[in-house]
């Protein structure tokens, strides 16, 4: 599957080849980290070793450990790092809404632009991979967290904090879910293909989102 070729705080989406030989000790970890992304989105946390990303960065295995205690702790830094680069994307994109529906618009769009953009980090902070450790999967349930959190406040009805919460997780998991079958469906010649532009997504979603969340008065 090819990946995007986007660069996230200093990560690099797809890396050919290795990289120079003398690096600093920072740019030294973001090629590992670099690497790493994509390895482990393609391959999965189980079937990549430490001397995988060794090979692919041109280095020896202490050197990995240099810098990260165990190919855990490096997959781990990479879930957080994803995590919040998607938390901040749609935060921001989010702060710039006068409406409550503006909000959900905004946050779907920043949701699936990010996703169109940095494929390989959207299969890594929710592939079946990061699952499969219980550590693993708290990073990732912490983002679903935050962002079901950010969408319940946009809930105004008369309603319970719970009910609310739990509606919140419901659009949370609509917009991954949908970003599973569009990231399908780019690489599959459907007639039913979902749209390229995540903007176009992001409306039909928000619409379906909005005029549900509208209909709801109270328990």
């Amino acid at each position: 599957m090819v990946r995007s070729t986007k660069k996230i705080d200093g990560l690099t989406e797809s890396v050919k080849g290795s990289a120079p030989s003398r690096l600093s000790g920072p740019e030294r970890r973001d090629q590992l980290l670099d690497i790493a992304l994509e390895l482990f989105s393609e391959y999965g946390y189980i079937q990549t070793s430490v001397g995988d990303i060794a090979k692919k960065a041109g280095v020896t295995k202490p050197i990995i450990y240099q810098h990260f205690d165990s190919k855990k702790a490096l997959y781990m830094e990479l879930l957080e790092r994803v995590g919040e680069q998607l938390l901040s994307e749609i935060n921001a994109a989010t702060s710039k809404a006068k409406t409550p529906r503006g909000q959900v618009e905004l946050g779907f769009s920043a949701y699936f632009q990010y996703v169109s953009q940095y494929e390989s980090s959207f299969y890594l902070l929710f592939g079946t991979g990061g699952k499969r450790d219980d550590e693993f999967s708290e990073v990732a349930r912490k983002v679903e967290e935050t962002m079901a959190r950010a969408v319940a406040s946009l809930i105004e009805a008369g309603i319970s904090s719970q009910h609310r919460l739990m509606l919140a997780y419901g659009i949370v998991g609509l917009a991954e879910s949908t970003s599973r079958k569009w990231l399908t469906s780019r690489h599959i010649d459907y007639e039913d293909s979902l749209p390229a532009d995540p903007d176009v997504l992001a409306r039909w979603v928000g619409e379906i989102a909005w005029g549900g969340l509208r209909g709801i008065t109270k328990d």
